[in-house]
C-alpha cells in the first residue's frame, strides 16, 4: 500500500526531502507562492512550525507557479523571499507543479487518494499527512495555518 512516505521531493537548495524521514511525525504540506493574497500565511506557517516542531510537526512548503503565475522566480529567489520577508526556517521543496498530469507524483497520489476534487485549487492549499504516511486532513487556501480545524487535526495526528 502506497503512503506519502513513498515519495521524495527535491529540496529548494538541492538534495532530497524524503517523506519517509518524517515517519512518526505529522507533516503539514502546503503549496506556496510569493505573489499571492495568501502569501502572508507564511508568517503563521513559520509560527506553527516553531511551536510544534519539537512535538513532531513538520511544515513542508512546496512552491508552485500553477495558480496565477504567482511564483515566477527561481528557487533561489523563492528561498530568499521567504527568509527575508517571513523568517522561514521550515523545509521548502524546489518549485513543483501540484495539479494536472504534470503534477509531482506526491500530488498525483493525493488526488488519487482523495479524488480530483481534493487537488489544490489555489496557492496555500494544505494537506496533513499523519505519522503513518496517511492523509489526515485537507483544507483550502482560505483556512489559515492557525485555524481551529488545523490545530485540532494536528493535535490528533501528534497524539
Amino acid at each position: 500500500m502506497t503512503t506519502a512516505h513513498d515519495f521524495t521531493l527535491t529540496g529548494i537548495g538541492g538534495g532530497e526531502i524524503r517523506l519517509k524521514d518524517f515517519a512518526g511525525k505529522a507533516v503539514l504540506l502546503v503549496n506556496t507562492a510569493s505573489e499571492c493574497g495568501f502569501t502572508p500565511q507564511y508568517r503563521d506557517l513559520e509560527a506553527l512550525w516553531r511551536e510544534r516542531k519539537d512535538k513532531g510537526l513538520v511544515v513542508l512548503g512546496v512552491p508552485s507557479n500553477d495558480f496565477g503565475a504567482q511564483e515566477p522566480g527561481t528557487n533561489a529567489d523563492v528561498r530568499a523571499f521567504c527568509e527575508k520577508n517571513y523568517g522561514v526556517t521550515f523545509p521548502l521543496a524546489a518549485k513543483q507543479a501540484v495539479t494536472g498530469a504534470g503534477a509531482h507524483p506526491l500530488y498525483r497520489w493525493i488526488a488519487a487518494e482523495l479524488g480530483e476534487g481534493a487537488a489544490p485549487r489555489w496557492n496555500f492549499h494544505k494537506y496533513l499527512i499523519g505519522p503513518g504516511g496517511e492523509i489526515a486532513g485537507a483544507w483550502p487556501s482560505k483556512v489559515g495555518p492557525k485555524s481551529p480545524e488545523i490545530a485540532k487535526a494536528v493535535g490528533e495526528a501528534l497524539g
